[in-house]
């Protein structure tokens, strides 16, 4: 690269020098207010330069230009091994971080866009009663006042205050008191008293005569009445009334917040918060659901009728008279009894758990049974059906049921959180404010609608907000916080974006480029580290990192357009250019075993037959939110696992489960959750090679003259370990309130073991050097002297790509991608196991080079093989091209989705008119 001296620091980000981990002394130059990509092969230092480089710096400046006071609580943030970096922004970092574990956190919560409804609600929001159906309203001394302003001068009125004396009271003496207070009337049985002259048993309610009014229109005689209106509410316990002695006419007012007889929650904001004791639902405190009666256990198979005993407990002699009596009576309210229970309306299953005059219902019967709990038989029945479900009083919707008074246009803040996203931007586009309430509610939809706009352009509009945050995917997460930054609408900062087209059907990506480049039309630099040859194309300067990974990477192989990348000598334009490609195969496998779910409707899935061929590449394609998961994950795994090995958890809704797969012995869901819960857990543990070195190290000369064992060179037990940091190699320090600090340990300097222990080496590396080797560098050494166990088990791990990653590298640190494949690693290690598996995989391209997914399709033909089954949930065309046959689900996400559009192998899915992927597989094959 050129000097960096004539670069012009204010419209480039200007880096010198980095050398972080395999970084080899670069110079990068990205241009501001760009929308600039940084691709390579995983593991050539994109992630180091963008996040642990820029953003760390970025992170750091921020740190340092608090006052000393916040300082002390951040720590130090250590500088970046870098020589300077000039002309930075502010810097946000948006990552594949695995979602929040939080069970009160939903997408409205996470994307503050529920923050600003409540606001909404607790400003402009109508109370209005459910028994008139009109407003309710509170009124003040202002509102008496304006009603006799417009009457005519000189007109009598009495203002009176209704009161009731208490059980306690005497109430003569109560209006002796009046008496003393300098009241000198009262109204009884239609008639003004003197109080003097009050009956004996004038009983415990009359009306207080506050003040008698002549109307005069001048300002003391406003200011007079205004006290005395503030009395009379007083003493009438927040009600009065103004009568007009002319025509006998009474008008009450009252500043309690009350009408049809009943009293109603002033709308403020904790009222709408599930997070408040206020607001929150007694009964679920505010979490949406409880431990109750499970409806999947009580109606476990759903494509039954009433008739044919869908109702699960309505079985048997004893109990099937409660179904007899809903199948004989179902005539009189009109209650198809012959229709399958997931075909019934909301309404009508809600009947059959209410019940009615002519038949006892489901919450009923339960209720029977727990009045008679003493009874064993009924204890057990109880247990049988208990499980998390909805909370039966806020139906999911976690807030109070006062909270349901409250509407704006029509409509509570309850109705709009279970809406898809799709269906609440008209809502609030054609949402009518009177002029008053327009000027307080603007700001407010503003930040409501850009939010739900934004979470539409990156393809989350199926869901609602009231969806829980840990039922999201990573790529829904990722793309969650990336519209919640966009919300925020900052301008002159710095994006890190961590490959945010994961979990991304190519239909959306197209939208998720629109939302890169607003972020960037803004007055923004947007750097991505992405892989997608699509947004690749979007972008303003691609910098490519490589020319391979781990010590062979780590340098700049090219800087440029997309055309001029094109022309450079790397493996990404070759791919790109087509010099290299994954190729297509020439045929495709056929096999007669399969699986075939029948009936799948869980979630959005529309009641489909499925057939899963085995022993082969089977891919589930579709756009975000069609129904892959759901179908995979929530109803074939479960099912499978519980077939072949009696256990597994409670699958999602469908008929049946046929097929030929006895020869499957185990199911492996390969997912992208960390591989180790701890942090000393790491690749070379994980797939045990580790038991090998330490015996290679505890067999040389000075281990046995020392009496050192293979536990002398364990971090995890005591005995060579490092004291201080239990073999951690840092320090962590608990900031309390902010996020932990870690720190490299004094004692061993990140290195792990004691000093004595260090001195034993293996043909000149010791056990910390061996640890801080790469696989790639760790095979070449173990290779040159003869270790063939320890080569055998770290060969898989190279073949599926993962040569760049060190031995010792803390599983925390790795990627979603990165854990998925040190696990498809460890199960080549096994080698050919007798009993045949079903391996799922979800997403196993995340954070993929073209040149790593060849090596990824290559380890799953030598699974294939073997003669195990692999299925793949995938978006990736490189990898859909390849498999031997796909299904393909949608049309759309959401509710428009969970149809079976297509299936066959990729010929026969590309001749599909209606299916998404079909158009972009065209171009493919």
């Amino acid at each position: 690269m050129a000097s960096l001296q004539n670069v012009d620091s204010k419209q480039n980000i200007i880096i010198k020098g980095a050398k972080l981990h395999n970084l080899k002394n670069i110079d990068v130059v990205i241009p501001r207010n760009k929308l600039v990509v940084i691709t390579g092969l995983s593991g050539s230092g994109k992630s180091t330069l963008a996040f642990d480089t820029l953003y760390a710096e970025g992170q750091r400046r921020y740190v340092e230009s608090l006052s000393s006071y916040a300082r002390q609580f951040l720590g130090k943030l250590d500088k970046p091994k870098v020589d300077y970096i000039k002309g930075i922004a502010p810097a946000i970092a948006i990552e594949q971080k695995v979602n929040s574990t939080n069970p009160r956190s939903t997408v409205g919560t996470t994307t503050e866009a529920y923050d600003y409804l409540k606001l909404l609600y607790a400003r402009i929001g109508k109370t209005i009663s459910p028994v008139s159906g009109k407003e309710v309203k509170k009124h003040t001394v202002t509102d008496v006042i304006n009603y006799i302003k417009p009457l005519e001068e000189g007109t009598k009125l009495l203002l009176l205050a209704p009161i009731t004396i208490k059980e306690d009271r005497d109430s003569i003496k109560s209006l002796q008191l009046f008496s003393k207070q300098g009241y000198a009337r009262l109204k009884y049985k239609g008639k003004v008293l003197r109080i003097d002259q009050a009956p004996a048993d004038i009983g415990r309610e009359f009306d207080l005569v506050v003040d008698r009014i002549v109307v005069k229109d001048d300002e003391d005689f406003y200011n007079r009445l205004g006290n005395a209106v503030d009395n009379a509410f007083f003493e009438g316990k927040g009600r009065c009334a103004i009568e007009n002695l002319a025509d006998s006419s009474i008008k009450e007012f009252s500043n309690q917040f009350e009408l049809d007889g009943m009293k109603f929650l002033e709308p403020n904001v904790h009222l709408f918060s599930f997070n408040n004791p206020y607001g929150a639902c007694p009964r679920c405190e505010g979490y949406g659901d409880i431990i109750g009666i499970d409806e999947d256990l009580v109606v476990p198979d759903t494509s039954l009728s009433i008739y044919e005993s869908a109702v699960f407990p309505w079985r048997g002699e004893s109990m099937s008279w409660y179904r007899d009596q809903l199948v004989n009576s179902a005539y009189k309210f009109d209650f198809p009894i012959h229709k399958p229970w997931f075909e019934l309306s909301e309404e009508q299953k809600q009947l059959v758990w209410d019940g009615n005059d002519h038949f006892i219902g489901i919450h009923k019967f339960f209720e029977l049974l727990e009045e008679k709990s003493y009874k064993i038989q009924n204890r057990v029945m109880l247990s049988r059906y208990r499980g998390k479900t909805k909370c039966s009083v806020c139906k999911g919707k976690r807030l109070r049921k006062e909270t349901d008074y409250v509407k704006v246009h029509g409509k509570s803040i309850s109705d709009l959180i279970e809406l898809p996203i799709k269906k609440l931007v008209p809502f609030f586009e054609d949402l009518e404010l009177s002029a008053h309430d327009s000027k307080i509610a603007n700001r407010l939809l503003k930040e409501i609608t850009t939010r739900l706009d934004f979470l539409s352009k990156v393809g989350l509009s199926y869901l609602t907000l009231n969806r829980k945050s840990n039922t999201l995917s990573g790529g829904e997460s990722q793309r969650i916080n990336l519209a919640t930054s966009l919300g925020s609408s900052l301008v002159g900062s710095m994006y890190i974006l961590d490959e945010p087209s994961i979990g991304l059907h190519p239909k959306d990506t197209e939208n998720l480029i629109e939302v890169l480049k607003s972020l960037r039309d803004l007055g923004n630099t947007v750097i991505v580290v992405e892989h997608d040859e699509d947004i690749m194309k979007a972008a303003d300067e691609i910098i490519d990192i490589g020319p391979e990974a781990g010590t062979l990477g780590g340098q700049v192989v090219a800087t440029g357009s997309f055309e001029h990348i094109l022309l450079a000598n790397s493996l990404t334009a070759d791919y790109l250019n087509g010099n290299q490609a994954i190729e297509v195969p020439s045929e495709r496998r056929n096999s007669k075993n399969y699986i075939q779910i029948k009936g799948a409707r869980e979630n959005n899935l529309k009641n489909i037959d499925v057939t899963f061929p085995l022993n082969m590449l089977t891919v589930v394609t579709g756009v975000s939110g069609s129904g892959k998961s759901t179908l995979v994950k929530r109803i074939l795994y479960p099912t499978i696992l519980k077939e072949v090995g009696g256990y597994g958890e409670k699958a999602g809704q469908f008929t049946k489960v046929d097929g030929k797969y006895n020869h499957i012995k185990h199911v492996e869901f390969v997912d992208q959750n960390p591989i180790g819960r701890s942090s000393r857990s790491n690749p070379v543990t994980y797939i045990k090679a580790y038991d090998d070195i330490r015996s290679l190290f505890a067999s040389q000369k000075l281990s046995k003259i020392r009496g050192y064992q293979a536990k002398h060179f364990s971090f995890n037990v005591d005995g060579g370990r490092c004291e201080k940091c239990k073999g951690e190699g840092e320090i962590t320090v608990e900031m309390q309130f902010m996020a932990d600090v870690h720190l490299e340990c004094d004692v061993c300097g990140g290195k792990r073991f004691k000093k004595d222990i260090l001195e034993v080496q293996f043909e000149g590396k010791n056990i910390d050097d061996i640890l801080n080797m790469t696989i790639d560098d760790a095979i070449a050494h173990f290779k040159t002297h003869t270790q063939k166990k320890i080569v055998s088990k770290l060969q898989p791990l190279q073949d599926v790509g993962l040569g760049y990653v060190t031995l010792g590298q803390s599983s925390s640190t790795l990627s979603g991608g990165e854990a998925q494949r040190i696990k498809l690693a460890s199960f080549l290690v096994k080698g050919d196991t007798k009993e045949k598996a079903l391996f799922i995989f979800d997403e196993p391209t995340t954070g993929l080079h073209f040149h790593d997914i060849k090596k990824l399709l290559k380890s799953f033909d030598e699974l294939i093989a073997k003669g195990h089954s692999v299925i793949v949930i995938e978006h990736n065309i490189e990898l859909i091209k390849c498999a031997d046959y796909l299904i393909d689900l949608g049309p759309e996400g959401g509710e428009n989705g969970g149809h079976l559009v297509a299936e066959g192998t990729p010929e026969e899915l590309v001749q599909n008119k209606d299916s998404f992927t079909a158009k972009y597989l065209k171009e493919k094959i």
